[in-house]
């Protein structure tokens, strides 16, 4: 895997990814100047959830589960002092689809993060991940 960052200007870079994708970051240069796109950390982030949310679909298909959306909402503290690192991380999973079993759901989930997940691993180290989940039937009657 590959990827290359460069500066554009003050606390903004674009980043790429080795099969092309490419994506504004940073933070802001001052305290009321804008941001440019997610800083690094929120990236981290979202790309955690992006690794368990491909997850949680991709065990509920193969379990032949009728599933039709699956929205990770997270919320995630950090170290007061440098390097900031993540100490708490809490996902809640919003699953939909018709008839899915909460069971199931619910095992999906712990195998993403006992598992698959490589991102939730590797945060893992520096923070406690918790998760809990809701799921929506949408068989509608």
């Amino acid at each position: 895997m590959k990827a290359r960052i460069k500066w554009v200007e003050d606390r903004t870079f674009v980043g790429e990814s080795g099969t092309g994708h490419k994506i504004v970051l940073g933070t802001r240069a001052t305290p009321d100047g804008p941001t440019p796109g997610p800083s690094p950390m929120e990236l981290v982030l979202i790309g955690t959830g992006g690794c368990t949310a491909f997850d949680v679909v991709q065990i509920l298909e193969k379990g032949r589960e009728a599933v039709e959306d699956c929205i990770v909402e997270m919320e995630a503290e950090r170290a007061e002092t440098e390097p900031k690192v993540f100490t708490r991380i809490h996902m809640h999973f919003i699953v939909k689809g018709r008839n899915l079993a909460p069971a199931k759901v619910e095992r999906a989930i712990q195998l993403s993060a006992d598992k698959y997940c490589s991102a939730s691993a590797m945060l893992a180290k520096t923070a406690e991940i918790t998760h809990d989940f809701e799921v929506v039937d949408t068989a509608g009657g």
